[in-house]
């Protein structure tokens, strides 16, 4: 019989494949192969958080600025505050989904640790789009619903991203220590 039918936990009737012995990759090249591939889906979960992070972040930061009469919002004149509270607002939802899928094998390190972590990086990453947005508005005179939302919303938030995605690796949520076994 070709196949074995096996029902898992949590799952419907798989079927398993007769084992074969794949060949094996040399050491160096195994761990290169899983630590890439490991990151790949890292970076893909935390895209799909920083989306959702992205969306939220862009609703406050135009309903700040140009939700209203005549397409003034409430904070027009101040476009720097506006992306401030946004970026507040979208921090807590990506912390959430971050420490729940995308980091959620890595080390707990304390919800207050962690989270007062990656408030304090997520402000360096603030201060890269507030960076990019400063300079498209007040050095190249650039305003409007177009130029500010390139400024903080593309080139700002991909700078700002790549920032994140290493600091919250690195610092917020660092990998298990291995512990080295004594005879």
């Amino acid at each position: 019989m070709p196949y074995a039918f096996c029902l898992t936990l949590g799952s419907v009737l798989d079927t398993v494949p007769p084992k074969r012995r794949a060949p094996r990759l040399p050491g160096a090249v195994s761990r290169l192969w899983y630590g890439l591939h490991h990151l790949v889906r890292e970076a893909a979960k935390f895209a799909t958080v920083g989306g959702i992070g992205f969306l939220v972040d862009l609703a406050i930061f135009n309903a700040l600025l140009f939700w209203g009469d005549d397409g003034i919002g409430p904070l027009h004149d101040s476009p720097l505050w506006a992306k401030t509270i946004a970026v507040v607002g979208a921090t807590s939802v990506t912390y959430t989904g971050n420490r729940l899928w995308t980091f959620r094998h890595r080390a707990r390190t304390g919800l207050a640790r962690e989270y007062t972590l990656f408030f304090v990086l997520n402000g360096i990453g603030l201060g890269i789009a507030l960076a990019c947005l400063g300079f498209s508005r007040y050095v190249l005179g650039l305003s409007g619903p177009l130029a500010d939302n390139i400024a903080a919303n593309v080139v700002g938030l991909l700078l700002g991203t790549l920032f994140r995605f290493w600091s919250y690796r690195t610092w917020v949520f660092p990998a298990h220590r291995v512990q080295e076994q004594t005879t």
